[in-house]
């Protein structure tokens, strides 16, 4: 410290002294000036000199020595007190980011309270949140109760985490939440994990939202990318947490998650890609599954087998980091065949599940709670019913240029128990067998036989195969030869068509076609003389069940699929068996007809329909250049209609109803009467044939009078061609028409475009 009456001020130089008067000063040539100061001991001098050295900046060498080390002791303190005091230093630089961490946190918490208050507020109150129905389902089973297919919005049934395969939630969980079941609907872990990955790649690598959130997003929230959405997100999942526990939330999500291709639910998903129910699926399918999630649509199966196979690799890797599976459960699983899916739900049983659905609202109205429809379908039937059909098909279709079919198969009360719509439903969901109606050719002549045999004439009348000409219409045989006198039995066996049209002139045209309504077809009819070579569209359902009371005595057989329609807790909404149905033809008329049926496989031109221990009748029928190729034919047991020909209305090669279709006809029914025991056709047994006007014999080309001279224009002539039929426009399916049910975009579906992402994404992990 300076000594008293000396002040210092900084100069550039150092330090500047004012000395008061009396006091010595050091001059110009550094002889010291001594100060006098009077009474000053030895003390007083050692003070002096060192107040002088400080002064004048030189002292004598003992006194600079300790003059220094005072100094560089001083400097230390001095720098001491700078680092402490100033925050210099790695430990200063640390509490200073430790403050300003602080500081942005609280002001981060403020900014997000605001933020969720501000969103929190646009949103309905919290107490009238509630969990929105799921889309209703219609399961649709079998006559013996197995599952033929669910449909409605989701196209699968709601399960429960105890009636699903247990690798399902497990494989979700590992490759989704690993920790769902520790989290309070929100992850932070997760979601700082995420953030991290994807700010290092610069893209949406991971997804930061839990399970609780996707399904929050999924039940109340568009699919937009927003602030607003994630906040919203966020405290929708804090409310599920807190309303639900969490097996509850997990089968929720499960069951309406999307998994691509038109699959909404884990029971729509197992269906769809492995055509067995998610209770059955095994490890790798489980891991197929979840793989999905995290992009159904590029992902599915059905589109790429290979880049599915490889997702769920990475679950399976995620399962068993999470304990979930053994190394052996995974060698086992990757050892499996990959999945490889149609584009398409497969099976000829779609077909049946679309005239279910189609059907439905006339009878109940509006579909507006999940419904369970049991049907009159034999699965067992069903399958041998596709199997005749495709390997016929793939046989002989291609060298014939025959590319469709159609089968359908009914018993004695009209219950429909196999129908096959076309070759493979996942190309073609058109049903060839409902909903397309064609020229049934000459099989429709049973329905003029039958309806001749009601004014009188039996089997074993004759009549004269000959050149006949009905107005300006003259039909000729499909051989274009004649073969004189011939009984009605040996005309129909060998499908003559003079004597047909004879016949609709004896009858009525009218009459034929009452009684063909009667039978049970409903598509309006032209009552001319060319409504014998059956000229008039129907559709192949409605011609196989007007056979079906030929079959079953003489009884209506009303065709139907639909036997009950009851709710998911048993109510029963609609049933009806037609146990009643109406008497149509008289039981004498019955056993002539299907007398003279029997021989179109005994004698004529059904012969590769005939069954090995069987008694069967039926008929062919071909329409105009071999477009149409039909048989329609009976058993004690069922009664099936086969039509084959091509959708665009080409000819096929030679094809006729003797050919392609009586072949898949009799494959399908050898398989359908396997293991029961042959019984004889109604009325064909005990009964004596019968002759009408003693035998006579019609005149050669005579009709009943006024006929040969009627006018040319009620009984326009059909084109020439095999069965003398006319070529008309007939329904077949648009090009590319998909008439297969498309659920409608719903929750997790995309659109498949490319989309830019964006750093809010990269932050909340989409």
């Amino acid at each position: 410290m300076a000594p008293p009456g000396i002040a210092f001020e900084r100069s550039r130089s150092g330090l500047k002294g004012t000395y008061p008067s009396g006091m010595a000063a050091r001059g110009k040539s550094g002889q010291r000036i001594e100060p006098s100061f009077g009474g000053v001991d030895s003390d007083d001098d050692d003070l002096r000199v060192e107040a002088s050295d400080r002064v004048s900046g030189s002292a004598r060498r003992p006194a600079r020595g300790k003059s220094e080390s005072g100094k560089r002791k001083a400097r230390g303190k001095r720098g001491s007190q700078r680092g402490s005091g100033s925050g210099g230093g790695f430990f200063g630089l640390v509490r200073r980011l430790a403050y300003w961490c602080i500081v942005l946190g609280i002001w981060g918490a403020i900014g997000i309270g605001g933020l969720v208050l501000y969103y929190g507020a646009r949103m309905p109150s919290a107490t009238s949140w509630s969990i929105p129905d799921r889309p209703p389902n219609v399961k649709i089973l079998s006559v013996s109760g197995d599952i033929i297919a669910n449909r409605g919005a989701t196209g699968g049934e709601a399960l429960s985490l105890e009636n699903m395969s247990p690798y399902i939630p497990q494989a979700v969980i590992a490759i989704e939440d690993r920790r769902f079941y520790s989290h309070f609907g929100v992850d932070p872990l997760g979601l700082a994990r995420a953030m991290l990955t994807n700010l290092t790649t610069g893209r949406m690598v991971q997804g930061g939202s839990t399970l609780t959130q996707q399904l929050a997003k999924n039940l109340f929230l568009s699919p937009e990318r927003t602030l607003e959405r994630k906040v919203q997100e966020v405290l929708l999942a804090l409310w599920l947490e807190q309303k639900y526990s969490k097996d509850q939330i997990l089968a929720m999500y499960l069951n309406r998650v999307f998994f691509g291709s038109n699959a909404y639910g884990v029971e729509a998903a197992s269906r769809r890609y492995f055509n067995k129910s998610a209770r059955d699926v095994n490890l790798g399918e489980a891991a197929v599954l979840a793989g999905l999630l995290k992009a159904p649509s590029r992902l599915s199966p059905a589109r790429d087998p290979d880049a599915a196979e490889e997702r769920a690799q990475v679950v399976l890797g995620a399962m068993r980091e999470e304990g979930f599976v053994t190394d052996a459960e995974i060698k086992t699983a990757m050892s499996q065949t990959p999945t490889k899916a149609k584009s398409f739900w497969s099976g000829a049983e779609h077909y049946v599940a679309d005239m279910v659905m189609d059907q439905l609202p006339g009878m109940i109205g509006e579909i507006n709670q999940d419904l369970v429809i049991d049907t009159t379908i034999d699965l067992t039937l069903e399958k041998k019913a596709e199997e005749a059909i495709s390997a016929t098909l793939d046989a002989e279709g291609g060298k014939l240029n025959a590319s469709q079919a159609a089968l359908v198969s009914i018993d004695g009360t009209g219950a429909i128990r196999a129908l096959v719509g076309g070759r493979d439903y996942a190309e073609s969901q058109f049903d060839r067998a409902s909903k397309a109606k064609r020229q049934p050719g000459s099989a429709f002549k049973p329905f003029v036989y039958a309806a001749a045999l009601e004014i009188g004439r039996t089997p074993m009348s004759v009549r004269n195969d000959a050149p006949v000409r009905i107005g300006n219409w003259t039909p000729e045989n499909y051989d274009q030869k004649y073969r004189g006198e011939v009984t009605l039995a040996d005309a129909l066996a060998n499908s003559l068509n003079t004597i047909a049209a004879a016949l609709v002139m004896e009858v009525g045209p009218q009459n034929v076609v009452k009684l063909a309504h009667r039978l049970g077809i409903d598509s309006e009819m032209q009552a001319n003389a060319s409504i014998a070579l059956g000229t008039s569209e129907v559709s192949l359902v409605e011609l196989t069940s007007s056979y079906a009371p030929f079959m079953n005595g003489g009884f209506k057989a009303t065709p139907h699929v639909i036997r009950r329609i009851s709710t998911a807790d048993g109510t029963v909404l609609y049933e009806n068996t037609y146990d009643n149905p109406p008497r149509v033809l008289d039981p004498a008329i019955v056993s002539e007809m299907n007398q003279m049926m029997v021989r179109v496989l005994t004698d004529g031109t059904g012969k590769k329909a005939r069954i090995k221990g069987w008694e069967a009748a039926g008929k062919t029928g071909t329409t105009q250049s071999f477009r149409d190729a039909l048989f329609v034919g009976f058993t004690s047991n069922l009664t099936t209609g086969v039509w084959f020909g091509n959708d665009d209305g080409k000819s096929m090669k030679k094809v006729t109803g003797g050919g392609l279709p009586a072949k898949a006809w009799h494959d399908f029914m050898t398989a359908a009467h396997e293991g029961l025991s042959p019984s004889p056709l109604f009325g064909t047994t005990g009964v004596q044939p019968m002759f009408d006007n003693g035998g006579a014999v019609a005149g050669p080309g005579t009709l009943p009078d006024g006929f040969a001279t009627a006018n040319p224009d009620a009984f326009p002539e059909p084109p020439a061609s095999v069965d003398g039929t006319a070529a008309i426009e007939q329904v077949r399916p648009a090009s590319g028409e998909s008439a297969g049910p498309i659920p409608p975009a719903g929750v997790g579906e995309t659109t498949g475009a490319t989309r830019r992402t964006t750093l809010f994404e990269l932050l909340t992990g989409g």
